[in-house]
């Protein structure tokens, strides 16, 4: 007959090694889990996808009489929600869908303009005359792409639904127009599981 403090011992011990063992898994690329209801690489992707197709659609976006592309600069997009967000890992998802879909182009902004200028002036010194890209040969941007990313939570007894909710809008530089403004929306439902044997 087990006696009271053999039982604690018993189911202590089978608690800790349930509490200890890990498993991990290689994945896909493109493929991940949803593990929390937190903001991840898919909602980058999914939200990103959403928004340059829309973005797409609306007549600023047509062809111009000279062929050339659209030149877009990304002025700002702030993350104002609950959690930590990595804005630039959804930036590049923008970049990345709107330079695949071949119908605009991109120009650097804020600091990394900056190092490409300081790259200009060194070669300016440093490289052959034939070689060196020359300062004043910038493109100009025509348009420029800001926004938001923001949160709501709610939550009882154990249960939590999360919505984020991305704003953003396109500048025409030359008129101040705003010839775009897009929304998408990502709706997480989530319930904390209650511990048992």
């Amino acid at each position: 007959m087990m006696t009271f403090r053999s039982l604690t011992i018993l189911i202590l011990s089978v608690l800790l090694c349930a509490c200890g063992s890990s498993n991990v898994k290689r994945m896909e690329n493109g493929s991940q889990p949803a593990l929390t209801d937190r903001w991840n690489a898919t909602d980058s992707q999914l939200v990103a996808e959403a928004l340059i197709s829309d973005m797409l659609s609306f007549p600023w976006a047509k062809s111009r009489a000279d062929g050339s592309l659209p030149v877009i600069a990304i002025q700002h997009i702030s993350n104002r929600s609950h959690e930590q967000i990595a804005v630039e890992t959804f930036i590049n998802s923008i970049k990345r869908e709107l330079l695949r879909s071949g119908k605009a182009e991109f120009v650097v902004t804020g600091a990394e303009r900056e190092r490409v200028r300081d790259e200009k002036l060194d070669q300016e010194m440093f490289a052959s005359m034939e070689s060196a890209v020359e300062l004043g040969e910038e493109t100009a941007a025509g348009y420029a792409l800001s926004g938001v990313i923001t949160s709501l939570v709610d939550q009882l007894e154990g249960q939590r639904t999360t919505t984020y909710q991305v704003d953003l809008k396109l500048i025409d530089l030359k008129s101040n127009r705003e010839v775009w403004n897009g929304q998408k929306q990502i709706h997480k439902y989530s319930k904390r599981a209650r511990f048992g044997l």
